[in-house]
């Protein structure tokens, strides 16, 4: 079986990391198998939001494949297969895209955390834009334990998704936070039981695929672009996403359905 599956259904892609039995860990196949998905998000006109989850109950993704994956790329180990060669060729740009660590999706992306997101799994988690977490999973980064770096973006991203105090407390102390402390922080949008985690992340993206598609690749647009620009210069900013929508098809569309008491068919155009 692949090591990660990717289906669409009704405009939604579903991207399962699944290696169950390594707590859905990062190997050099799946980070190959990451981009690829990524890349089939965006070229896919069909695809207006996706969702990102793993196999089993245990964990989400437990970070980096510290047998398969990390010996790789500190060269203690020399390539075996296809995807080892495939990610030793293009490590940078590979596994930057394939980690949400540096991408330019403009789908939304919705995390259906089924267990645990640790180390380089809640830097993934991080990359998203909307978050459900099973009741009892557990979110940090501990790199700093094992004297090492949380290089996936975690440094940048978490002091800007917690309270400044909170993200130097888990990047400083190693220590793992439960979903619903994440909750209260901010971090994480519902926690619900494990057998409600991907019906509720698929009721959200069935809501965002039903939305104008041009409207909201360009509100995911802005918001990332304009997150941390001055107001007075983000405010002028903000016009140049806005103008192309309020331009479009669909723009004449929505108002039209609404007026008319009838569901909006969208032409992302």
């Amino acid at each position: 079986m692949a090591a990660v599956d990717y289906e669409v259904t009704d405009g939604v892609a579903v991207v399962t990391l699944n290696r169950p039995e390594a707590r859905n860990a990062m190997s050099p196949e799946v980070l190959c198998r990451l981009y690829d998905a990524w890349q089939e998000v965006k070229s896919d006109d069909a695809v207006r939001v996706a969702v990102l989850t793993g196999t089993g109950d245990k964990a989400f993704c437990a970070g980096a494949d510290l047998g398969r994956l990390i010996p790789l790329m500190s060269k203690t180990r020399e390539p075996e297969d296809e995807w080892d060669h495939r990610l030793v060729a293009n490590e940078d740009d590979l596994s930057n895209v394939a980690s949400l660590r540096i991408h330019d999706l403009d789908k939304p992306i919705i995390a259906a955390c089924n267990g645990h997101a640790i180390a380089g799994g809640m830097e993934l988690v991080q990359g998203t834009d909307i978050r459900i977490a099973a009741e009892g999973a557990l979110f940090g980064v501990q790199e700093v334990k094992w004297a090492l770096f949380p290089a996936g973006g975690s440094t940048v991203r978490l002091p800007a998704q917690l309270p400044y105090a909170f993200a130097m407390e888990l990047l400083l102390t190693g220590q793992l936070i439960d979903a619903q402390r994440a909750h209260e922080l901010g971090f994480i949008n519902h926690v619900v039981p494990a057998t409600d985690v991907m019906p509720r992340a698929m009721e959200i993206a069935a809501t965002i695929a039903a939305n104008g598609p041009l409207a909201v690749r360009a509100i995911k647009r802005a918001a990332r672009a304009l997150l941390g620009v001055p107001e007075e210069e983000a405010m002028r900013s903000e016009s140049r996403f806005a103008a192309p929508v309020f331009a479009s098809r669909d723009a004449v569309e929505g108002p039209r359905a609404f007026l008319e008491k009838r569901s909006p068919t969208y032409e992302g155009r």
